[in-house]
């Protein structure tokens, strides 16, 4: 073992201040594999910082490839994420390929790809969201094709809600996920509209265009969600909703992705962690959802071909009760926390 209780501590505050929506619902995780999902997040958001901030991107991309292969070599650098993940990688055998797909989609950022069809687009988002989802099928020990295949569905509806919340945001950095063939399809000058962005009817269709696909996959993740093992159902399920609910809220604002960012407030997120909560104990087994998008097939193979996961995910795994004990502590600890702050008013 490498990581230190002060290193998973750092790893968990990343994930608190970074993602609330996944913070949140990886409450409903058993305690190991959600220590473990915080150092998978901790990598992945430390990587895509560094790419971001860093002036020499490309120098990045490679020292994080250095610092992976320190990792694999049960070596890691010394950084509380790089030890935890070493402890991550080695309890669960993750599959290095997941990694590599993961810096490959933040290299194409680095690079300014362009992204010109929705297939374009799922390569993308398989890169850098697909990839957690496998790496998520590996914690839960769901390592069946099927499972891996709706793991990957999962992670890339999650990412085209991102896409088209952060569609101003990006635009005013000189990027554009949407496809382009469905922008310029329908009259836009991308380039004249990306010097001076702002809203424009043809990025609104684009974005419920985008919307309806992440929906699509939204559901064909369901079916992978109900047929975890039920310990696991609550948290896959809670994150699944409250991505969903982004792209709900976008809608709410008339697809305005240009003046404003979507935020589902808490309200409304601890009423769907409530549901959530009712609904994944009363999952049943369904049929599978079809074959994997041709751009999560790499890591479909590459995760349902790897070595089983340890013991530990086939033997302690939370019930539902715990899950609803978790909620009301939740909804008991906000109470309390409103009621001091009307104290102090």
């Amino acid at each position: 073992m490498f990581a230190q209780p002060a290193d998973l501590a750092a790893c968990r505050e990343m994930i608190r201040t970074g993602s609330r929506s996944f913070f949140l619902a990886s409450r409903f995780l058993p305690d190991r594999v959600r220590q473990a999902a915080y150092a998978l997040y901790a990598f992945c958001r430390l990587s895509d910082d560094a790419v971001d901030l860093d002036d020499g991107r490309e120098d990045t991309i490679v020292r994080l490839r250095s610092r992976l292969d320190a990792v694999y070599a049960s070596a890691p650098q010394d950084h509380p994420v790089d030890r935890a993940l070493a402890d991550t990688v080695a309890g669960f055998a993750i599959p290095r390929v997941v990694f590599d797909a993961l810096l490959e989609g933040l290299e194409w950022d680095a690079s300014d790809r362009r992204y010109y069809s929705l297939e374009d687009v799922h390569a993308y988002g398989a890169r850098v969201a697909g990839s957690v989802g496998a790496m998520m099928a590996v914690l839960m020990n769901a390592r069946a094709p099927d499972l891996v295949a709706r793991a990957c569905d999962l992670g890339v509806a999650m990412q085209l809600t991102n896409i088209v919340r952060d569609v101003g945001e990006d635009s005013r950095m000189g990027r554009v996920y949407l496809p382009r063939d469905w922008l310029e399809a329908d009259g836009l000058d991308i380039e004249a509209w990306l010097a001076a962005p702002g809203p424009a009817p043809q990025v609104a269709n684009a974005s419920r265009r985008l919307l309806a696909e992440a929906d699509r996959l939204y559901r064909r993740a369901d079916a992978g969600i109900a047929n975890l093992s039920p310990g696991f159902r609550p948290a896959i399920l809670s994150a699944r909703r409250l991505y969903a609910a982004i792209g709900d809220q976008v809608i709410h604002l008339k697809l305005d992705n240009m003046s404003r960012r979507a935020v589902v407030p808490l309200s409304t997120k601890l009423v769907l962690l409530a549901r959530t909560a009712v609904d994944a104990g009363r999952m049943g087994v369904v049929s599978p959802a079809g074959a994997p998008l041709k751009a999560t097939a790499f890591l479909v193979e590459a995760v349902s071909s790897s070595t089983a996961a340890s013991e530990f995910t086939r033997h302690s795994q939370r019930g539902f009760d715990a899950d609803m004990a978790w909620l009301v502590d939740l909804f008991s600890g906000l109470e309390a926390r409103r009621e001091l702050r009307q104290q102090r008013l």
